[in-house]
């Protein structure tokens, strides 16, 4: 039986979740700078998925196990520790590129930071763009 994913978009204000989700200037100033950047390079606006996460985009995935839903091209979440950011690059196959990213730790697909400071924003831009690529060639329906 196939499974959907659990987090989905909402119609919750993305404004007024920063300002009362994230309770450090400093965070809500770099969540607002990424709503901007982000919006830019998806040409997406954007919207909440699930109670945290503000995402860019979206498109249908099903795996060959059965499992299918629906998830943002691109999104951040301005976690109490530090951001996530949900990116789709398969393999982390340019670590060059990820070498110049800054100061950051990599999980399964997503990338953790603490300020945006801490990142080189063209090299982001460079990521974020090829995950956004590499999601609508592999997901071509996806909008």
């Amino acid at each position: 039986m196939a499974t959907k994913n659990k987090t989905a978009a909402t119609t919750a204000d993305v404004t007024a979740f920063i300002n009362t989700f994230v309770d450090k200037e400093q965070k809500k100033q770099d969540s607002f700078r990424l709503v901007a950047l982000m919006q830019a390079w998806t040409g997406a606006p954007p919207r909440m998925w699930g109670p945290t996460i503000i995402g860019f985009g979206s498109y249908h995935y099903r795996y060959a196990s059965g499992h299918e839903g629906d998830a943002p091209l691109l999104g951040f979440s301005p976690r109490k520790a530090e951001f996530s950011l949900y990116v789709t690059v398969p393999g982390k196959e340019d670590p060059e590129l990820l070498a110049r990213l800054g100061k950051y730790r990599m999980g399964k697909a997503c990338i953790y930071f603490k300020k945006l400071d801490d990142l080189d924003l063209e090299v982001l831009e460079q990521i974020s763009k090829q995950s956004v690529a590499y999601v609508k060639a592999t997901y071509p329906a996806s909008s």
